[in-house]
């Protein structure tokens, strides 16, 4: 299992995907708590970190 590193501005694949179809998420703040963004309808989440590391299945760094 890969150790990621997440940063704010990261685009993190979820293995659910979002009801709107997206399963690609931007990373807007990182601490004990994720706020994602879906990058496919722009809808914001609150969601625990354990959470966001048990269901990633890539992370892509900001360019």
């Amino acid at each position: 299992m890969a150790a990621y590193t997440y940063e704010v501005g990261d685009i993190v694949t979820l293995k659910k995907q979002h009801p709107c179809g997206s399963k690609e998420w931007e990373i807007l703040r990182v601490g004990a708590d994720f706020r994602l963004k879906c990058l496919g309808c722009g809808h914001q989440i609150m969601i625990a970190r354990k959470l966001v590391e048990k269901n990633t299945r890539d992370l892509r760094k900001k360019a």
